[in-house]
């Protein structure tokens, strides 16, 4: 492969709010364990590992842009080839099909059904009868899509106004039926929970709410087999972690994973980052309130898969006390590292990422450059900073408009061999 231009490391800025509630000597607990626990892991990655086409996702050092950021390491994990879906949302929403449709085979059948058991034809037989749906930006509906496939069921998938045509027909090709609604990404789920009980299909959201929340604690369990796997690539525990977050499920699937294993394994918890678009910032603005509050509005963002204006019960729940900090970075900001990503320093992989992996990087980069900044979260030269990059281009057509033609050119074959 070609050699792809030198780059330079862009100026950015981002605006951040150390949380007033965090509890760093806090332990995990029975609370948090109710929701996402080692023991519920254990089952999730069993499952998941036996999937056809399973394969661990790759964790790139960037040891150029760690020196231009004057830290030890830059770990970041690609999540651009898992099972072909293009994100990790992969692991989360079919593995929630596949728990939701033990379930209502468990309660047809009279007996406790097993994820090993989804193959069995008088399971099989229950599954075709079964109807799943969700609201998505994209990637979370790809997922539940090519489970619904995977299992035997059927499947609706409701994306709203601003979803690309190319990420609702990516969808559509695994058979789902995909409804186009009015409005942003919460009035989707909104609509999608009506339909759902008007049609007596099940929904499987990635958002937790008062009297929902088996199916997301199963779509954040799904989520941790990204750390388990990374914990396995890693030279050593990271210092600082830098997580993107919509309606945070996956930054509190992440956030859990550390705050659990830390103690075991008699660690430090690293300093963990949660962040978003500064047009959808319910996080940002929760944690400065101390209470749930949601964005309304377009939430006009091109991180599509970040555009959320209310935060899930469930990543509340740990989130509000076990996240650092809280960081908002606009679109530029996520653009500039894309671009700096699929066309990097000298000796740093070329990598595709879309407009929605890129913003824990950003975060990372404008808090490394601000003086100030970066002493409040304690960045140092001996600092380890790990990401995960939560899609490829999933919207291949935008993509080729955010990032210039040259770029794109040096990392085709990253991208032919991510497909």
């Amino acid at each position: 492969m070609t050699s792809p231009p030198t780059s330079v490391v862009p100026a950015l800025r981002a605006r951040m709010l150390r949380n007033p509630a965090l509890a760093p000597q806090q332990p995990y607990g029975a609370r948090r364990e109710a929701i996402l626990s080692r023991a519920a892991l254990a089952s999730a990655h069993a499952a998941i590992t036996a999937w056809p086409g399973y394969a661990p996702t790759p964790l790139h050092g960037l040891p150029a842009l760690a020196r231009q950021l004057g830290v030890a390491r830059i770990d970041y994990k690609d999540e651009g080839g898992r099972f072909g879906l293009g994100s990790f949302k992969a692991l989360g929403g079919a593995y929630a099909v596949a728990r939701q449709l033990c379930r209502v085979a468990s309660h047809q059948l009279g007996r406790a059904v097993t994820l090993s058991e989804l193959d069995d034809p008088k399971v099989r037989q229950v599954s075709a009868s079964v109807t799943v749906t969700c609201a998505t930006d994209g990637n979370h509906g790809r997922s539940v899509a090519w489970g619904a496939k995977m299992f035997g069921c059927q499947c609706v998938i409701f994306v709203h106004a601003t979803v690309s045509a190319g990420r609702a027909d990516a969808i559509a090709r695994y058979g789902a039926q995909v409804v186009r609604t009015e409005g942003n990404y919460d009035d989707s789920v909104r609509q999608a929970a009506q339909q759902a009980q008007a049609n007596g299909w099940h929904v499987i959201s990635d958002t937790s709410y008062p009297g929902y929340t088996e199916v997301p604690r199963d779509v954040m369990q799904g989520y941790q087999c990204m750390v388990e796997e990374a914990s396995g690539q890693w030279a050593q525990w990271p210092t600082h972690v830098f997580i993107q977050a919509g309606v945070g499920g996956f930054a509190a699937a992440v956030c859990a994973w550390f705050w659990e294993r830390a103690r075991q394994a008699g660690r430090h918890r690293p300093t963990f980052v949660v962040v978003e678009p500064d047009k959808a910032d319910c996080l940002y603005r929760s944690a400065q309130a101390q209470r749930l509050t949601p964005v309304t509005g377009a939430l006009d963002t091109l991180m599509a898969g970040l555009a959320c204006g209310e935060v899930s019960l469930l990543a509340w729940e740990i989130l509000q006390q076990g996240a650092d900090a809280f960081v908002t970075v606009d679109d530029a900001a996520a653009v500039a590292v894309m671009r700096l990503l699929a066309s990097p320093l000298p000796g740093d992989p070329a990598i595709v990422a879309g407009e929605s992996a890129t913003a824990g990087l950003a975060a990372a980069i404008a808090i490394a450059q601000d003086a100030a900044q970066r002493a409040q979260l304690g960045i140092a030269p001996d600092s380890r900073l790990f990401f995960i990059g939560s899609e490829r281009d999933t919207d291949p057509t935008l993509y080729a408009q955010l990032v210039p033609a040259q770029a794109t050119d040096a990392t085709a074959e990253v991208h032919h061999a991510a497909h």
